[in-house]
C-alpha cells in the first residue's frame, strides 16, 4: 500500500476513534444536578447551651439563641423578638426539672428569683415537703436516693389489754416520693448511695404531713424502698396512700402463733 494511502487510512481511523469517544461521552454524560433553595421562616428561640440540672441556679452563660422553624414555635417558647433581654432576665432562676442542652426554655421550666427556694420550685402544687429522721437500719442501708418511692412505717410501743407493753408497726403511707436525702435533691452522676444523711424529705399531702409529724413524736419511722416498677402509671395511682381515707392502718401482732390485738394511729 502506498504511503499516501496509509496516511489517509490513519487519519480516518483517528477521526473515527475521536468521534466514538465524543458520542460515548455525550450518551453517558451525568445528569445536571439542580439545587433548589427553599427558604423556611425561622425565629430565634432561647435554648439551653449546656445541660441544666434539677434545682440548678442559672445564669446567662447557660442560655443561647438558636434558629427554630417558626411553624413549630409554640406560645410557651421564649423568642428573641418578644424578649430580647431574656437571658439577663432569667439569670438567677431555678430549674424546676432537668433541661438538656439544645432544649427550648419555657417559663414553666424555671422559677424566677424571689418566687421560692429550690425545694419549693420542684414541689407539685398542693403537696407538702416534710422531713423525718432516718438512719442506716431504717432507710434501706442508706441506699434510698432522691426520687425513689418508699412506704413509711411507724414502729412504736403500745400497751396491750393485759397491761404489757408491745412493739407494734403501722403502715402510715404507701408509695410516696422522696424529695431529698439530707441536702441532696438530685442524684449526682456516678453516686450510688446517699451517704450518712440523717433526714429524708418526703412529698405528702397536707393531712399526711400532720400525721407524719405526729408519728415522729410517737416512735421510730422506717422507710421501705419500693420497686422502680411502681413508677409505671399503668400500675394505677402512685400517690401516697392517705391513712385518714382508710378504715384502719393497724397491724395485727402475732405472738407465739396467735393473733393479739391490733394497734393503729387512727
Amino acid at each position: 500500500m502506498r504511503r499516501p494511502q496509509l496516511i489517509g487510512l490513519a487519519i480516518a481511523m483517528t477521526a473515527g476513534v475521536m468521534a466514538f469517544v465524543m458520542v460515548r461521552g455525550m450518551v453517558n454524560k451525568p445528569p445536571v444536578e439542580k439545587t433548589v433553595e427553599i427558604k423556611v421562616q425561622s425565629s430565634e428561640v432561647l435554648v439551653a447551651r449546656t445541660d441544666i440540672g434539677l434545682g440548678q441556679i442559672t445564669n446567662d452563660t447557660v442560655f443561647r439563641w438558636q434558629s427554630w422553624p417558626s411553624e413549630t414555635v409554640t406560645s410557651g417558647f421564649i423568642t428573641r423578638a418578644d424578649q430580647p433581654d431574656a437571658m439577663a432576665q432569667l439569670s438567677g432562676s431555678i430549674a424546676r426539672a432537668p433541661i438538656m442542652a439544645g432544649e427550648p426554655i419555657t417559663q414553666q421550666k424555671l422559677v424566677r428569683a424571689g418566687q421560692g427556694g429550690v425545694l419549693a420550685a420542684i414541689l407539685p402544687a398542693g403537696m407538702r415537703a416534710i422531713s423525718t429522721r432516718i438512719k442506716e437500719e431504717t432507710a434501706a442501708g442508706n441506699l434510698i436516693l432522691p426520687n425513689d418511692r418508699v412506704d413509711v412505717i411507724l414502729i412504736r410501743r403500745a400497751r396491750s389489754r393485759s397491761g404489757q407493753e408491745d412493739y407494734v408497726s403501722d403502715l402510715l403511707f404507701a408509695n410516696v416520693r422522696v424529695l431529698a436525702i439530707g441536702q441532696e435533691i438530685e442524684t449526682k452522676e456516678g453516686k450510688k448511695t446517699a451517704g450518712g444523711a440523717s433526714t429524708a424529705t418526703l412529698e405528702l399531702t397536707g393531712r399526711q404531713s400532720e400525721l407524719l409529724a405526729l408519728a415522729n413524736s410517737m416512735g421510730e419511722i422506717s422507710l421501705s424502698l419500693r420497686s422502680i416498677a411502681d413508677l409505671d402509671p399503668e400500675q394505677g395511682p402512685v400517690g401516697g396512700a392517705d391513712p385518714s381515707a382508710r378504715e384502719s392502718t393497724a397491724i395485727r401482732v402475732l405472738r407465739y402463733g396467735a393473733a393479739s390485738r391490733a394497734y393503729g394511729v387512727n
